[in-house]
């Protein structure tokens, strides 16, 4: 064989290998997530990676956390709709973003969001006025614990001192536990991890946490991860999955479940009235 046609031979074959180089990546994409800093940040990990690596063995596709460190942060990505994929919020969040910036509900928690005040019974016994110009801990504004408190007390003059201090709902519960707090505001399957403690008030119920994806998705893959999350339950092996974020199923989901949700975020730093259509 002449050095010419090994020459051309190989450029053949590197033209080829380049090709697949260039084209395979193309093939699964890197998609964010954005969840509620609900957890300190590496207790978010471990309750929302296995989440992520189903979807990712089901679509093909590949699952990034997006971890704001805050409340306020996440209200600031949303407000100024910093650049993600997907999102795993409450209500108001969910509505928010539908309504300013096109994201689609896909799928939603099975259970109402629904927030529990609960208190030691003997604190639970005064009745909730009693609870004016006392503690009470809740994750920071604007979470949906924080909304459903100011909902509650809607005198600013008789308001309890609401603590933005616990790095979860659990960490919440605890400083009950340890005197640093009267009552405490958080999700009802929280409050009812602890029995010893009384719920003093049930908020009222509000479509449960959806999965929504940016307008920027492809829809194929939008319909996979839609898909993908209804039948989670279906397989026994990936009951710790749909446990660690708090649920039994997800079912189909729309905008229309949620507007006028974000409604709730009015009064708090940075929100403002929808343009007008």
């Amino acid at each position: 064989m002449s050095g010419r046609n090994i020459f051309g031979r190989s450029k053949l074959v590197g033209l080829v290998l380049g090709v697949i180089a260039v084209t395979g990546p193309t093939l699964a994409a890197d998609y964010t997530v954005s969840v509620e800093p609900s957890y300190p940040a590496e207790q978010a990990h471990d309750v929302y990676q296995p989440l992520l690596e189903y979807l990712s063995k089901a679509t093909g596709q590949r699952f990034v956390l997006h971890y704001p460190s805050n409340y306020h942060l996440l209200w600031r990505d949303i407000r100024t709709n910093k650049p993600v994929d997907f999102a795993f919020e409450e209500a108001q969040f969910t509505d928010f973003r539908a309504q300013r910036f096109g994201f689609v509900p896909l799928a939603r928690t099975v259970e109402p969001s629904v927030y529990a005040l609960i208190a030691q019974p003997e604190v639970a016994d005064r009745g909730v006025d009693a609870l004016i110009g006392h503690q009470i801990v809740s994750m920071p504004s604007p979470s949906m614990g924080y909304a459903l408190l100011v909902e509650l007390f809607r005198n600013p003059i008789t308001q309890p001192e609401v603590l933005s201090t616990a790095a979860s709902w659990k960490d919440g519960v605890e400083m009950i536990f340890a005197g640093e707090a009267d009552a405490a505001m958080v999700p009802l399957y929280i409050a009812q991890l602890y029995p010893n403690l009384v719920e003093m008030h049930n908020s009222r119920s509000l479509p449960g946490r959806a999965f929504s994806a940016a307008n920027t998705v492809p829809e194929e893959v939008k319909t996979a991860v839609r898909d993908a999350l209804l039948k989670l339950n279906d397989d026994e092996s990936l009951y710790n999955v749909i446990n660690e974020i708090g649920t039994t199923q997800f079912v189909p989901a729309s905008a229309d479940d949620y507007k006028g949700n974000q409604n709730m975020l009015r009064g708090f730093f940075g929100y403002t009235e929808p343009a007008a259509r």
